[in-house]
């Protein structure tokens, strides 16, 4: 089931059980951390299959026309099962009744790492299109990607 969650401390327990259950791609404290307390204040869309959620995507905006798929996470034991791509397209309709034009997201560059190279794989499934690589937007171990499609 995709829902919708409204609920700022409901929000930072979905995030906060998704993120800590992926080490691989949320292993920086900090960096989670931020993720966590930011999705507070952002559109949230999750999938549940019982309790806890089984995945999560945040959208915050990042221009008049455009916003970022800030965060996103499905659990391990859920991945490739469609639920990446559900989230996505609840996300797309969500942003298409905003208003905007294009999504946008970032991730770190294909040749890195291996969980990284599967995340570009499924953000070009979806129809994302690479339009810049930013080396030094985090650090020199983890050159930022930046996809973009229209909606």
């Amino acid at each position: 089931m995709i829902s919708i969650i409204e609920d700022k401390d409901t929000k930072q327990k979905v995030a906060r059980e998704v993120l800590e259950a992926l080490p691989e791609w949320f292993g920086i404290p900090s960096a989670r951390e931020a993720y966590i307390r930011e999705s507070a204040d952002q559109l949230m869309i999750a999938s549940f299959d019982g309790k806890p959620a089984t995945g999560f995507l945040c959208l915050k905006e990042t221009g008049r026309d455009t916003a970022e798929i800030a965060v996103m996470g499905v659990r391990k034991e859920y991945q490739h099962a469609g639920i990446g791509t559900k989230l996505f397209e609840a996300a797309r309709n969500a942003a298409l009744k905003k208003g905007y034009s294009f999504l946008q997201v970032k991730t770190v560059k294909e040749g890195c790492y291996e969980e990284y190279d599967r995340t570009n794989a499924f953000y070009r499934h979806l129809g994302f299109k690479e339009f810049e690589v930013m080396p030094d937007l985090w650090d020199e171990h983890n050159p930022c990607q930046i996809y973009v499609i229209a909606l």
